[in-house]
């Protein structure tokens, strides 16, 4: 059975999250230097067996995308050579560091640990996905 891989990307890191085989739960799964990301990703898509790939879709509060997104779309096309574009989605991320953070914090985690920015941005990528999960399971 495949699974689904969500993308928090970042100019510096990014953060991976990847669901079950029954595509009801997300898990984190690693925050990787953005550099490394498409090598890393030929590797992970075909050793997880990934059959789709969400990627976070920053937006500002007022809904018009943020600064980083001429990255993302960059990035798109640079796995669209690896991976088949049709199945790349986009979901959107507002406020989804605001809830990592919070969930960290409630979590129990040390202060320490908790200052480790790459914590951030694979739990960010967790909700990505588990939100993604949630609206594919309803539609299902």
């Amino acid at each position: 059975m495949t699974k689904f891989l969500a993308i928090d990307y970042g100019l510096l890191r990014t953060g991976l999250s990847i669901s079950d085989s029954d595509k009801i739960f997300a898990f984190p799964l690693e925050t990787i230097e953005t550099n490394k990301l498409i090598n890393h990703l030929s590797t992970l898509i075909e050793n997880e067996n990934i059959s789709r790939i969400i990627i976070g879709q920053p937006k500002r509060f007022s809904g018009q995308n943020s600064e980083i997104e001429s990255s993302i779309l960059k990035f798109i096309d640079s796995i669209s050579n690896i991976f088949d574009k049709k199945q790349i989605f986009r979901y959107d991320e507002r406020f989804t560091s605001k809830i990592a953070k919070k969930a960290i914090i409630s979590s129990g985690i040390k202060k320490k640990a908790r200052s480790d920015k790459s914590l951030v941005d694979k739990i960010s990528a967790t909700i990505v996905l588990q939100d993604y999960l949630q609206a594919y399971n309803s539609n299902s």
